[in-house]
């Protein structure tokens, strides 16, 4: 990122109590950008952006609208659905970074298709409110999810997924409703900027985890079981399914970066182009807590997704100087550190 660029820039979170969000809402305040956060709280917590709060130092307090932080930095509740809302939330922002979803793990996706299909109202809404008040630029998170089954069907395979995959041929087979949701966000988006030259990137996720995520996500699950010493231990599928794991702060990082730097709505995969099985990565949980069970099972009755996920990284590296900083080993261990410290709440418990 140029120095200096996110400096006194206000901006907008959508999502930004969620656990991606939150991280960037504090990278951004780090950088000096006016914040706001918008979130309608159905998967983020207001516990995550008082936490960013109260690191940078700032006081707050409740209004009739939110919260308000040192007099630059906000939480908007606000429902994305409902366009009139979305236009006055997303008022007077230079740039926009777009990351509320309807989204769980790979179990909620599986049983929750028709909530996963809120994701193309609020894209709609929020890109469309976006140019209709004079945004500068869009940042749209979207996902690994896009790339088309039949490429990730293949246990142990060596692929890397390309942008350009998402279309191959000139169609598209997305990831389940979530992921044509995400794929539908990149289009809607690529309309504006080829229609009315609205400025924007796609940044496309694959399996972020580190601290604050929920136990929704297959890393903190299977952290929690070892950490709580479950035996027999359980991975969901064969265990044989494989991914690209990248922490979140260079997530984070590839995004700002992305933001900065592409204006015409071009896409670039954020991952570390490594794969990991399940079984590879408990196993390295395992020896990082210094634990391990006598018996592990595999459900098959549990979704494990497409059989294999990798991202090819080289677009990001050309265009944006960006590669990961963190390994795996390495990003587990300030996981696993964070878990033992809080201990926090299964998502069931809290529900």
């Amino acid at each position: 990122m140029t120095k200096g660029y996110y400096r006194n820039k206000t901006v907008a979170v959508t999502g930004g109590a969620g656990f991606i969000g939150h991280h960037l809402t504090d990278k951004l305040i780090e950088l000096g950008a006016v914040t706001t956060v918008v979130d309608n709280l159905s998967s983020g917590s207001m516990g995550n952006v008082i936490r960013v709060w109260k690191r940078r130092g700032l006081k707050y307090r409740k209004t009739n609208w939110g919260y308000q932080a040192d007099l630059r930095h906000r939480f908007v509740y606000a429902d994305l659905q409902e366009y009139q809302s979305t236009v006055k939330t997303l008022n007077n922002h230079e740039l926009l970074f777009h990351l509320a979803a309807n989204i769980g793990g790979r179990g909620y996706i599986n049983t929750h298709p028709a909530d996963c299909c809120e994701g193309f109202a609020i894209n709609q809404n929020v890109i469309k409110a976006a140019y209709q008040i004079g945004v500068e630029r869009v940042q749209f998170a979207s996902s690994a999810c896009v790339y088309p089954i039949n490429l990730q069907q293949t246990y142990h395979s060596r692929y890397l997924l390309k942008e350009t995959d998402a279309f191959r041929g000139d169609w598209a087979s997305a990831d389940r409703e979530y992921g044509w949701a995400k794929l539908m966000g990149e289009i809607t988006l690529q309309a504006y900027h080829n229609q009315y030259h609205l400025q924007g990137s796609i940044t496309r996720y694959v399996t972020a985890y580190g601290p604050y995520e929920n136990d929704t996500h297959a890393i903190i699950m299977l952290i929690r079981r070892a950490l709580n010493h479950e035996d027999p231990y359980v991975i969901w599928g064969s265990g044989k399914q494989d991914r690209d794991f990248t922490y979140v702060d260079d997530i984070v990082d590839g995004t700002l970066a992305a933001a900065e730097h592409i204006v015409d709505a071009g896409a670039v995969n954020l991952g570390t182009a490594t794969r990991y099985s399940m079984v590879e990565l408990t196993n390295i949980i395992f020896d990082l807590i210094g634990w391990r069970p006598r018996r592990i099972i595999f459900d098959r009755t549990k979704p494990e997704g497409v059989r294999t996920r990798a991202l090819d990284i080289s677009r990001a590296t050309r265009l944006l100087n960006w590669k990961p900083k963190v390994n795996l080993k390495h990003g587990l261990q300030k996981t696993i550190k964070w878990f033992d410290k809080t201990n926090p709440l299964s998502v069931e418990s809290i529900r």
